[in-house]
């Protein structure tokens, strides 16, 4: 009884509510969670080929009206009530960094990038994300975690100012303030995953966002020119259906079941299974550097989760005793 206890206040406290959502167990969450990591490992890729056919403004607004026409179809279709009044700075919040931002940064960003340099700057998005999360939840990681942050945030500014010539280019720009609203978003919809099922928070993101998307085309698509390709149609589709909704499904729902920690380890493979589709989908071609960076950067990141781990037994298990 005790262990059930201290694993309900462990999974609590790691998501930061004052009420947690109920849970089906680790094997179920930890399935939902890695096939959210497996939708997004495509993302960059079919992001490329959206790129085929969109502009990156038309692109991001497309892929969000879909989105969010599925997730609002949904919604309906389950007789969802809207979450109350203090939820909704919240999902304002996954709505910037996870519909808008990121997707618009990180189109920006594959315009000079390669997708497979994408995917190892932004292999440094769990750790951002554990960060972020951090400061937003008060807690105070061990000295390791700290260690490890540093060293992976080295490596990947060391790699990316080798693959630019001396220099940060404007595409590492748009990937780091990437990293940051992604982290943000997925912060807080962590928390929110706790007090609601996962799906609603990013089905509710997406309706919020609907008219900022829907005037986001209306102005972009007479601007930016649109050549229909078989490549661009199926990027946008996967990008929209795939990555912003489904995969955001999966993903949300899987940490509402096993925290954001345990969620955030699964997402290390990202980077490497992004280069991988890479070398598949898109036929670049993958530089030593790129692969041995995403490398250092997960064992960085796994050492962060690792001592993030122990910290949240350690406190979770002293709270009953505390209480």
């Amino acid at each position: 009884m005790r262990a059930q206890d201290s694993a309900t206040t462990q999974t609590t406290i790691a998501v930061g509510t004052d009420r947690p959502y109920a849970r089906r167990g680790p094997a179920s969450g930890v399935a939902l969670a890695g096939l959210g990591v497996l939708a997004f490992s495509l993302t960059f890729p079919s992001t490329v080929w959206g790129l085929e056919s969109f502009g990156p403004w038309s692109l991001v607004a497309l892929r969000s009206v879909l989105a969010a026409l599925i997730a609002g179809g949904a919604l309906l279709a389950g007789r969802v009530p809207v979450p109350a009044r203090r939820h909704w700075a919240g999902l304002a919040v996954v709505a910037g960094g996870v519909v808008v931002g990121f997707p618009l940064l990180t189109s920006l960003a594959l315009q000079t990038s390669t997708s497979s340099h994408a995917a190892v700057v932004v292999g440094l998005l769990p750790l951002t994300t554990a960060l972020l999360s951090a400061v937003r939840t008060g807690s105070r990681p061990p000295r390791a975690f700290w260690a490890a942050a540093l060293a992976g945030a080295a490596v990947v500014i060391a790699f990316t100012v080798q693959q630019s010539g001396g220099k940060l280019s404007g595409g590492d720009l748009y990937l780091f303030g990437a990293l940051l609203v992604c982290a943000a978003g997925y912060t807080e919809g962590g928390r929110l995953a706790g007090v609601m099922p996962g799906w609603q928070v990013i089905g509710w993101a997406l309706v919020l966002s609907l008219p900022l998307a829907v005037a986001g085309a209306a102005v972009a698509l007479p601007f930016e020119p649109v050549r229909l390709t078989a490549h661009g149609v199926v990027g946008l589709v996967w990008v929209a259906v795939g990555s912003t909704f489904l995969g955001l499904y999966v993903w949300y729902r899987g940490m509402a079941e096993i925290g954001v920690p345990r969620a955030s380890q699964l997402q290390l493979a990202q980077p490497l299974l992004t280069l991988v589709w890479s070398f598949l989908l898109l036929g670049e071609e993958v530089s030593t550097a790129a692969p041995l960076a995403a490398v250092a950067v997960l064992v960085c990141i796994a050492v962060t989760q690792r001592a993030g781990s122990r910290e949240t037994r350690r406190t979770g298990a002293e709270a009953p005793a505390r209480s």
